[in-house]
């Protein structure tokens, strides 16, 4: 139980100090956080799951938009964390932050910035962008960590992840 809320700990306090140094980026509809890249550790990680969401909990107090971005921003976080451990392969697995973040981020920011479906940025543009920057942290930077883990097995527990792929 140490090793997972020690696991757990690093991540989230990852997650929120990369969150909090690329803040310009980190928030908004145009945005590429890049502490989304660790989202790749909840595939071999189950720790992960706690620890993104406390980390992305820290972030979002710092990000200024509020409850709905620390409660429900977070709730997006640790669905995706679940699902992305959930789900066998490396490829497939990493989708899960980026839809529903872009979905769900970009619906929260239309409502929080009071942005009409009438003006230049409708909700669809909106998952486009959300979604975009997204899929920037976890398919670009995320996906070379996540392959470089594997094949070094670094940071993996093996009695862990043998477990994941039994099911």
């Amino acid at each position: 139980m140490s090793v997972y809320l020690s696991r757990a700990g690093v991540i989230a306090a990852l997650y929120a100090v990369v969150t909090v140094m690329f803040a310009p980026i980190s928030f908004g509809l145009i945005q590429v956080r890049i502490s989304e890249a660790f989202t790749v550790l909840a595939f071999f990680e189950p720790a992960a799951i706690p620890g993104l969401w406390l980390g992305a909990m820290i972030a979002n107090v710092y990000g200024g938009f509020g409850p709905w971005d620390i409660f429900f921003g977070s709730g997006l976080t640790l669905l995706s964390a679940w699902l992305t451990w959930r789900i066998r392969k490396p490829v497939l697995a990493l989708l899960p932050p980026v839809v529903l973040n872009g979905l769900g981020i970009a619906l929260m920011l239309k409502y929080i910035l009071a942005i009409p479906d009438t003006a230049t940025i409708s909700y669809p543009v909106a998952v486009l962008m959300v979604g975009g920057g997204e899929a920037v942290a976890v398919y670009m930077i995320g996906y070379p960590l996540l392959a470089y883990i594997l094949k070094t097995k670094l940071f993996m527990r093996p009695e862990v992840f043998k477990a994941k792929l039994k099911g």
